[in-house]
């Protein structure tokens, strides 16, 4: 034992001190370089406890905007001007941005001294006054004059986009409702700035928006209580005649606000309100576990509804075209020539007026429910994306057979949103994008399997990926992609479950 208390008196004391320090060079020799010897619970465990796990991390977009404390439920974007970009999220709190920034002429890699960090795209506008979260927003048609915001407080708000001295200032508000769950606009050329919202007591509404009456700005034109619960989703005919709207107890109702379709003759259904009605009374359309997307085709022909255990139901529409109905009327004998089969042929199977109402197929070709659906504006393809991950691509034009099914589209996790297009041209009207929860944006080509090599994992590019863009936290660590617009030059702007809009290049 060393004793640092001992004197130059004591000898002997002196001596043991000597023999028990060890000398400089002895030192050197027996000490030795211990840094990789691995810990006893790393033998143990037959792993080095001190290696650290490697976390790669991939962020393919081009700018942000992370103002949001929470996440970003919906998303908007300008119709004039796309790159106007408009976010409701959990932080109860709206705000608008611009994504129209110049591009670096080089990527960073190439920059002498890259920066670390990058700053977030500013708002315009930050829009507050609800009171829970945004989960409803758009932009009125055709000229975005307004911004409408719905809440889970059942609020309706809605700002001024045309003023020039304060942007975006409230205009109008409302609360008839106890939560809003959607929002659309209608497409209607001689009704402008007149959209329609669906709650989750059943009911659906519809709003027109009037400059020039000082006393009563947002006016009701239409509102239906046929739906027994929430109303999960809404869409209106492309000409914007009708509007059909979809709930969880799994009906189905095709509403005519401005009254087109009993001036050319139709009739409302046994309920008196709605044209078209569909209930899980008939065996033949009941979905157990409700509806929850709707999607019409770019005739107006048929729509398509989406609901639990990966149902998908095509029913036909009326059509208040007089001059097409005459035609089809005319030609109707010469055409059915099936002995009474019912056909489900796309539009020009289902554009006589005597299918409105019938159930044109009846698809399910996947396991779970279908949270999202969409039309090709240009081609006969319907897209249907699942809470499975996956993806299917049917035909309208032959009897809505299967072209495609993306069993992992976005892996085991949800798929959120499809929609077709992806900038001007031929080529972009065959493409469509889709989101999901697994924090990924894909775009798939829905020609063939024309896939890029080397894109995408798990054979996706087999099944037509030509790109995919990540950036957002998902696979179960707290986040996802809620939703994306489409963009100019074939942007695509997101709202992330992460509380983070990221903007990719086409």
């Amino acid at each position: 034992m060393v004793h640092t208390s001992a004197t130059s008196n004591d000898a002997d004391d002196a001596t043991s001190d000597d023999e028990a320090l060890l000398d400089p060079s002895e030192a050197a020799e027996v000490v030795p370089d211990d840094l990789d010897h691995p810990m006893e619970s790393d033998e143990e465990g037959g792993e080095v406890e001190t290696a650290q796990e490697e976390i790669q991390l991939q962020n393919d977009s081009i700018a942000h905007f992370d103002l949001h404390s929470d996440s970003i439920y919906c998303i908007a974007n300008h119709p004039l001007n796309p790159n106007i970009i408009a976010t409701g999220g959990g932080d109860d709190t709206t705000y608008v941005f611009d994504t129209d920034f110049p591009s670096p002429v080089l990527p960073p890699s190439y920059e002498s001294n890259p920066s670390a960090t990058r700053s977030s795209l500013q708002p315009i506008a930050k829009l507050q006054g609800h009171t829970d979260s945004v989960n409803a927003i758009t932009y009125t048609l055709p000229s975005g004059n307004f911004l409408i915001t719905g809440g889970l407080d059942g609020r309706l708000r809605v700002h001024s986009t045309t003023t020039i001295k304060q942007p975006y200032p409230l205009f109008a508000s409302a609360q008839e409702v106890p939560e809003i769950n959607f929002l659309v606009p209608c497409p209607h050329p001689g009704y402008p700035d007149t959209f329609a919202l669906g709650a989750n007591d059943g009911s659906v509404w519809v709003y027109h928006i009037d400059e020039q009456d000082k006393d009563n700005h947002l006016q009701v034109i239409q509102a239906y209580y046929l739906h027994t619960e929430s109303c999960t989703a809404g869409a209106w005919t492309p000409d914007g005649k009708l509007l059909v709207s979809v709930s969880e107890e799994g009906s189905l109702y095709v509403w005519d606000p401005f009254g087109e379709a009993a001036e050319a003759g139709i009739k409302s259904s046994s309920s008196g309100q709605a044209v078209v009605s569909l209930t899980a009374a008939d065996q033949r359309f009941a979905t157990e576990g409700g509806l929850f997307s709707v999607a019409v085709s770019p005739s107006g022909a048929f729509a398509a509804v989406g609901g639990a255990h990966g149902i998908i139901r095509v029913v036909g529409l009326p059509l208040l075209n007089t001059s097409t109905i005459q035609s089809h009327k005319s030609s109707g004998a010469s055409k059915n020539t099936s002995g009474g089969k019912k056909q489900a042929s796309g539009d020009a199977a289902t554009s006589s007026r005597s299918q409105a109402g019938q159930i044109l197929a009846s698809l399910q070709m996947q396991s779970e429910s279908i949270e999202t659906l969409a039309f090709s504006p240009q081609h006969s393809l319907l897209a249907a994306g699942s809470v499975d991950g996956s993806i299917v691509l049917f035909d309208s034009k032959s009897q809505f057979a299967v072209r495609r099914h993306i069993k992992e589209a976005h892996d085991e996790f949800a798929v959120v949103k499809v929609a077709f297009g992806a900038g001007a041209g031929e080529e972009g009207a065959w493409f469509l994008t889709s989101c999901g929860m697994d924090g990924v944006v894909r775009r798939w080509d829905c020609r063939g399997q024309t896939g890029a090599r080397g894109v995408g994992t798990g054979g996706h590019e087999q099944q037509g990926l030509v790109k995919e863009w990540r950036g957002h936290r998902g696979e179960g660590e707290g986040g996802g992609v809620l939703g994306f617009v489409l963009g100019e030059k074939g942007r695509v702007v997101t709202a992330g479950d992460d509380g983070v809009c990221l903007v990719f290049a086409a």
